[in-house]
């Protein structure tokens, strides 16, 4: 499976952005998929899932400002990002696991991932 980040782009707090993750693998429907982020000098985190039959769970920090969806038509998943806060500020990653779909927060739980996307917000 390729995964291909796109969306990111430098914002002002308070702002929005959506990202998408395109899969190239047309078994996109069995796939839980998830979003990570890293910012400058921290470790990668986990940020959003989706799962196969979407349902969804989100990090604690991005609750309510942040949506995770997928379009099984399209095999994209996307993270709507309202009221962005400059420590939103990372590198974006999606990930994927075509495994057994167990639920995960973790990056050993996804075995697919895409090349990052940047957000900067500013302040």
């Amino acid at each position: 499976v390729q995964l291909q980040a796109s969306g990111g782009g430098l914002v002002q707090a308070g702002g929005s952005l959506r990202l998408s993750c395109a899969a190239s693998r047309r078994t996109f429907n069995n796939l839980a998929m998830a979003w990570f982020r890293q910012a400058p000098g921290k470790e990668r985190e986990f940020m959003a899932r989706i799962g196969r039959l979407g349902g969804t769970y989100y990090a604690d920090s991005i609750q309510g400002r942040f949506t995770i969806s997928r379009d099984k038509a399209k095999n994209t998943m996307f993270l709507q990002m309202n009221s962005l806060k400059p420590e939103d500020t990372a590198i974006y990653y999606c990930a994927a696991d075509s495994r057994s779909g167990s639920f995960s927060i973790h990056r050993s739980g996804y075995n697919f991932w895409g090349q990052g996307t940047q957000v900067t917000v500013s302040s």
